[in-house]
Parts: structure tokens; sequence; C-alpha cells
């Protein structure tokens, strides 16, 4: 009778229901309900992840792509996986997907400590793809992954992070002649430095993304490489299209490397600095003046000033040249005293004082104090506040966070200097939508009820010892 009933269902109504079930669980038991459900499910199963579940591993995943012909996105993690769990998929899986999955377009592996360049050159064949990640997969080289983009000519993203035996980058020169590359992530790949993104050559007028971080336990092995980016001053590096870069841990040389790029993006609407070594006022300087799109800075420096050579100026600079700057962030590493020469309670004034800056975060900012609060709560477009570690800040402060016009959410973490009175204010008023207070010594979770619609409270003083 149920399997009659659902007969007289019409297609598009199926579609729906099934494009509803975002649990990969609540769709397996919704097509195994009857007959109708299931064939519409294979048609209509688009993405697939798999990891230790998945055992034995290669019987699974081919009986899997036989019953999803149309996947165009598949997962496969290993996290925490351990060998009484069963074997990893290897080499025969990666081809299984090859000749079963003609649409593949996204492909993201993570801890497969079993592939090698074998089953990247298989996937070669895949001529749809056109996003790959990797993430710790050790056995990749250099090699495999040449193989792999010179077969698929449309890849457009490519993460590799944590992969150790990628030296030869040859690869990079080669998506860097194809054009087709947008979106690139490099993270914590040993074997990569700073010099050889130059290798992209032409390819770096059609980026619009660069993640690039070094491993900070290797970073100043990196300082050596610096003489091999001489070519970047001899070569033009045009970076039209990118619209955010984020660099870690990063060497950034005076008419080097990626100080280059710096005042080369014309459209960047989002920049990450954190803990890059060598940064000074002029790179900031020459950015802003170039990047008048910008709509998010984030920095984070080092506490040693011999690091980086930011000051005030940089500040300014986005204040008066970046009139879209909507979200600020700022940091200091961990250390007993942030440099007395770098950011100032002026220059972060200025910034509030000339853009439109609606979410703010300060993490171990000491500069910033009551007076800075008192300016802060005057914003007109201030809606997302964000205190870690600014010692400074009192309840006297915090108080004035009631009469912020639009702030709405706001989380205190770290902050010594405040407690139970501080948010006095706010209890019963219903200002803020959420509030969070995490790890700040005076303040009891008694005190925070009632002083946001929604309240997230902890309280882990390990920090402290």
């Amino acid at each position: 009778m149920r399997e009659i009933e659902m007969d007289k269902v019409p297609e598009h109504i199926i579609w729906e229901i099934l494009g509803r079930l975002e649990k990969s669980s609540d769709r397996n038991c919704a097509s195994l309900s009857c007959k109708r459900l299931y064939e519409v499910d294979m048609a209509q199963r688009h993405t697939l992840k798999v990891g230790c579940g998945m055992n034995p591993a290669e019987q699974g995943l081919r009986s899997l792509c036989r019953r999803f012909g149309n996947l165009s996105r598949v997962e496969i993690t290993y996290s925490g996986w351990m060998s009484k769990l069963g074997k990893q998929l290897d080499d025969s899986g990666l081809l299984i997907l090859a000749h079963h999955c003609p649409s593949l377009s996204d492909l993201s592996f993570s801890y497969c400590t079993f592939i090698t360049d074998v089953g990247l050159r298989y996937l070669a064949s895949c001529s749809h793809l056109s996003s790959l990640s990797l993430n710790f997969t050790p056995r990749i080289t250099g090699c495999g992954i040449l193989s792999l983009v010179v077969g698929c000519k449309n890849l457009s993203s490519l993460h590799l992070i944590r992969c150790l035996n990628v030296s030869s980058v040859e690869w990079l020169e080669y998506l860097g002649r194809l054009g087709t590359l947008h979106h690139l992530s490099i993270k914590n790949c040993r074997a990569i430095g700073e010099g050889d993104l130059i290798k992209l050559g032409p390819g770096w007028q059609n980026l619009k993304t660069l993640q690039f971080e070094v491993d900070a336990n290797y970073r100043y092995m990196k300082v050596y490489d610096r003489l091999s980016v001489d070519t970047w001053q001899k070569q033009h590096v045009p970076c039209h299209s990118m619209v955010e870069l984020s660099l870690v841990n990063c060497i950034i040389s005076p008419g080097r490397g990626l100080a280059c790029v710096l005042p080369r993006c014309n459209n960047l609407k989002k920049i990450h600095l954190d803990m890059c070594v060598g940064v000074r006022d002029i790179d900031i300087i020459s950015l802003s003046q170039t990047s008048i799109e910008l709509e998010s800075v984030s920095l984070r420096v080092p506490c040693d000033f011999s690091l980086t050579r930011l000051t005030d100026q940089s500040l300014i600079a986005l204040a008066h040249n970046c009139s879209r700057l909507e979200s600020v962030r700022i940091s200091f590493s961990d250390g007993e005293f942030p440099s007395s020469t770098s950011f100032s309670l002026r220059g972060i004034l200025c910034l509030l004082d000339k853009c439109p800056v609606r979410q703010l975060a300060l993490d171990h900012v000491y500069s910033f104090n009551d007076i800075g609060m008192e300016t802060l709560c005057l914003s007109q477009y201030l809606e997302n506040l964000e205190l870690v570690r600014c010692q400074e800040i009192t309840d006297e402060g915090l108080q004035l966070v009631s009469q912020c016009p639009r702030l709405c959410r706001l989380r205190l973490s770290k902050c010594l200097g405040i407690s139970d009175d501080g948010l006095k204010p706010l209890v019963g008023s219903f200002k803020l939508d959420f509030l969070a207070v995490e790890d700040c010594p005076q303040i009891s979770e008694r005190g925070v009820q009632g002083a946001a619609k929604s309240v997230s409270y902890r309280l882990d003083l390990s920090w402290m010892c």
C-alpha cells in the first residue's frame, strides 16, 4: 500500500524531500524505506564521504560508486585511524574512483597514508576534476602532483596541507602556464618555501586566493632560501585577480619574494598576516594605496620588534586609504609584554574613526584601555567585539558597552581586569544577542546570566599557571 501511494507522488516532490535531507544517515534511511526513494537517491546523490567505517575498504568503495553514478564530490578521511579498524584505501581505491566516477570534480584526501604517486596518476584521467585537497598524505611527492595536473586540465583549486615529501615544484610551473588555477593553499609543506611561489609565473594574474603557511618549527631554516627569490624583482608579478591573501610564518624580505606581491593586489578584499617576519610599514602602506577595496584586515605580529617593523603608520594608512574596511583583527604573539613601539591606541582609534568597522577583535593589545573603550562605544557601525587578554580594560570601561549603538555580539577571554560588576548594565537589558565569557577569573557564571539573549560561559585558569 505504501509503495502504491509513493508512486502517486510527483517526481519533483520526491526530489525536494531528499534534497532537504542533509545528513547521509537520514538519506540512507529514507532511500531504504521504498524502491522509488532508493532510485531517486541514486540519481540525486552527488556527494560522498567515507573513511574508517568502510571495511573492507576497496569493496565498499566500489559498491558505493556503482550505486551512486553521479558522484561529483568525494571526501576520503582517515582521521583517528588505527590498524584494528581495517585496511585503508590505497592506490587501487583511486583507480576505482577514476573508472566509476566520470563526473568527479571535487576530491579530498585526509590522513590517507597508503596512497602514492601511482594513485594520483590514475586520477589524471578525471577530466572534470577541478578541486583537489591533500591533507597529510606523506607518500605523495611532487612527481605525483605533476602527473595529475598534466591530465586534469580544469584544475582550479589545489590545497596541500602537511604534504611533507612534496619537494619539487614543477607542477606549480605547469599550472602557471596552464592558467586555470584560481585557489591555491599550501600549509606546512616543509620542502616548499616562499621563493618557490615564483614558479607560478603568469598564473599569478588568474589567482584569486592564496593561503601560504610555513611550519613555524622550520621557519628560520627558510632564511637561506631568500637568495633564490631575486627573480621576483626581474619578473613582474601581476595579481589583479587576487581577492584574498593569507600568509602565516612567512619571511617577507624588502624588495624580494612576497614583499613584491603586496603592492600589486589591486582588488584585494581580505588580507591575513600572521607572524610574518620582516613586514614593514612601507609594505602595508603600499598595500593600502593599491587595495582600496579592502574589507578585512587581520594582523598578528611578534612581540619582538626586531622581527617586524609595523607601527601606527600602517594602521593610519589603512584608515585613510581603505574606506570600506569592515573587519579588523589585531593581535600580538604570546610574550610577557608586547612591543611598546608597535600599534598603540592612537592607530586603532584612527581605524574606528575613518572606517565602517563592524567587527573588531583585539588580542593581547595592552595599549587598549578604558579610554579606547569610551571611543569605541561611540561607533555607529560596530556590531561584533572580541577582547582577548586586554588587561588594561576595567569594569568602568566594560560598562560602556551598554551604550554602543549597534553592538550585538561580545566575546571576552582571559581578561584579568573585569568582573561581574562590568556586566551589570547589560543584565536584563537584552541588548546583546550573544555573550561569550571564557577564562576570565573575576567573572562568575552567575554574573553572566541575563546579560544577553544567548550566553556561553567557560572557566579554565590553566593559562595563568
